[in-house]
């Protein structure tokens, strides 16, 4: 049961989160994560960019989300902490910068904030709370922030299967990982305290089709856990993962679906 320490990968395309291990390989991100972009339109549609404003888009990674509100007329500037994210940003001819989330150093410079599934990346209550503070200062009076991310119960099902398989590791999957999930009743608390007006915020429960499979997405999103383990004890851990979520989230046909639970809100300064 030996674990090997976490590292970077050595390709280019790729960079690690020190904080949880996770790497971002843009090319398995477009394969095994598009999905993630294909299914923010709801939030998109809540933000209703506008043409001539200027909008913060907050972990735009691969600049997907940001190229396509920047269609609507709107100036946007894309933040993220992944340089190998950021590359394939530029690559869209997108104005991106890197900043880590908790330390935003914008001062009044936007009318809208935006964030697809990039917020539960932030670890822990202090981070959250640094983040948001950061929002409020980017945003300029009456402005608005308008994000999705995991909420409470996201992907509860695959969690609680790499808690288990992980354990006779010695390792713990969820601290490992250290995603944040939190409730509407939470993240309304937060954002009142930073000094936010909520419009909205609701929990959505949203299956997701896992069109290249499990594996592939455990390999994606979950690769910084998995990296903690030498190759032999990874693809044990991998195999035994996924036939205890095989019978819950793969259908008679062989199709794999993640139990995802979004948390979408819309607040004021």
């Amino acid at each position: 049961m030996d674990t090997i320490p976490k590292t970077a990968s050595a390709s280019t395309n790729s960079s690690t989160d020190q904080r949880n291990g996770q790497t971002w390989d843009t090319e398995a991100y477009a394969i095994n994560g598009r999905f993630v972009a294909n299914l923010a339109s709801d939030v998109v549609a809540l933000l209703a960019a506008q043409a001539g404003e200027h909008i913060l888009d907050l972990g735009c990674g691969d600049g997907v989300l940001t190229e396509q509100l920047a269609a609507t007329g709107a100036v946007l500037t894309g933040v993220d902490n992944s340089s190998t994210m950021l590359a394939a940003a530029r690559r869209r001819n997108l104005h991106v910068e890197q900043h880590n989330a908790t330390a935003l150093p914008y001062h009044q410079q936007f009318d809208a904030v935006f964030s697809n599934a990039a917020l539960h990346w932030i670890t822990g209550l202090s981070g959250h709370n640094s983040a948001l503070a950061g929002v409020y200062r980017s945003l300029r009076s009456g402005g608005r922030f308008v994000a999705e991310m995991g909420g409470h119960g996201n992907i509860a099902a695959i969690r609680t299967a790499l808690q288990a398989t992980l354990a006779p590791f010695q390792i713990d999957a969820e601290a490992a990982s250290a995603s944040f999930f939190p409730s509407p009743t939470l993240y309304r608390r937060l954002l009142e305290t930073t000094g936010f007006t909520v419009q909205s915020i609701e929990l959505i429960p949203r299956p997701t089709p896992l069109p290249t499979g499990m594996e592939s997405w455990l390999n994606t999103f979950r690769n910084g856990v998995l990296n903690r383990l030498n190759v032999a004890n990874r693809a044990t851990a991998l195999a035994n993962t996924i036939a205890l979520l095989e019978p819950m989230l793969r259908d008679a046909d062989g199709n794999w679906m993640a139990d995802y639970v979004r948390l979408r809100f819309h607040a004021t300064k």
